[in-house]
């Protein structure tokens, strides 16, 4: 008797677990497409330094890409971001920058003396990759919409929002600014891509914006940050979507890193994509 319960007992102990096997709580993820579009987002820093972003690069820390040994570096990173096989290339600027028609002046000869990072990076990969096509997907920040409605409440609102005030944390990230300037001229291209591209610079990178003057009075920082920096990444997000057509395609951006410290959030959000490592390309 005591050996047919045993027998028993392990026969319904085994239906237990394979009940249990069977009804195996699924992840979150197991309920989106495993394969989704692959986006690669190239953080740069302004190669022609035109001066518009609130931080400033001294003229002494300024490379020259259009001569060795950067001119060099800048095709080794080309070559580098040739392994990620984009079918599609999306870039900082706006339709009226004529991105495709770039492309054609490119492809004739044309442009090959211009340092703007659109035209050094994305313009060329796109010509030597034989892609007929560039998409310019820039944003306006819905603050300009918002403006126009109402000019005297955004003009106070916007009041004292110059990236200069007395925050100890924003002296340490001028410091860490300062730092950054120096390193091109002291590592190759690749190296310092693969550097600002990293997660704790994204991470980082993006905290720049949570503090100082985003701590105006009470809210005000918060609503300026929302209104104008992260709706135009989210604009661009949006466009980014627009040119996203199949679960197959593989698309670089060219953007100014802090805007890929946002599209990194986004990205690795989305069930539509997956966010591609700049430092791991094979």
């Amino acid at each position: 008797m005591k050996r047919l319960f045993f027998i028993f007992s392990l026969v319904v102990h085994g239906c237990i677990l394979f009940a249990q096997k069977k009804e195996a709580i699924q992840s979150p993820g197991s309920f989106f497409p495993k394969e989704r579009i692959k986006v690669l987002v190239v953080g740069t820093f302004h190669l022609d330094y035109p001066g518009l972003d609130a931080h400033k690069t001294d003229d002494q820390d300024k490379i020259d890409v259009l001569k060795d040994p950067k001119k060099a570096e800048v095709t080794a990173l080309v070559e580098y971001l040739k392994k990620f096989k984009p079918t599609k290339i999306a870039i900082e600027a706006f339709p009226g920058w004529n991105a495709t028609n770039k492309l054609r002046e490119y492809n004739q000869g044309g442009l090959r003396d211009k340092r703007d990072e659109r035209i050094q990076i994305a313009v060329r990969l796109a010509s030597e990759l034989k892609l007929d096509t560039l998409y310019s997907i820039d944003a306006e920040s819905f603050d300009n919409e918002l403006s126009k409605l109402d000019t005297n409440y955004f003009t106070k609102l916007f009041a004292d929002y110059d990236f200069d005030n007395s925050d100890p944390y924003n002296a340490m990230y001028k410091k860490w600014l300062i730092y950054e300037d120096k390193l091109p001229s002291k590592m190759t291209l690749l190296d310092y891509f693969k550097r600002i591209n990293s997660k704790e610079s994204h991470r980082l990178g993006y905290g720049a914006y949570l503090i100082g003057d985003y701590k105006l009075d009470d809210t005000r920082g918060a609503d300026i940050l929302s209104v104008w920096w992260y709706n135009r990444n989210l604009r661009i997000f949006r466009n980014l979507q627009r040119l996203s057509k199949d679960p197959t395609e593989r698309i670089l951006m060219v953007f100014g890193n802090g805007h890929a410290a946002v599209l990194r959030q986004l990205l690795e959000s989305s069930p539509e994509y997956e966010f591609i490592e700049f430092d791991q390309l094979k």
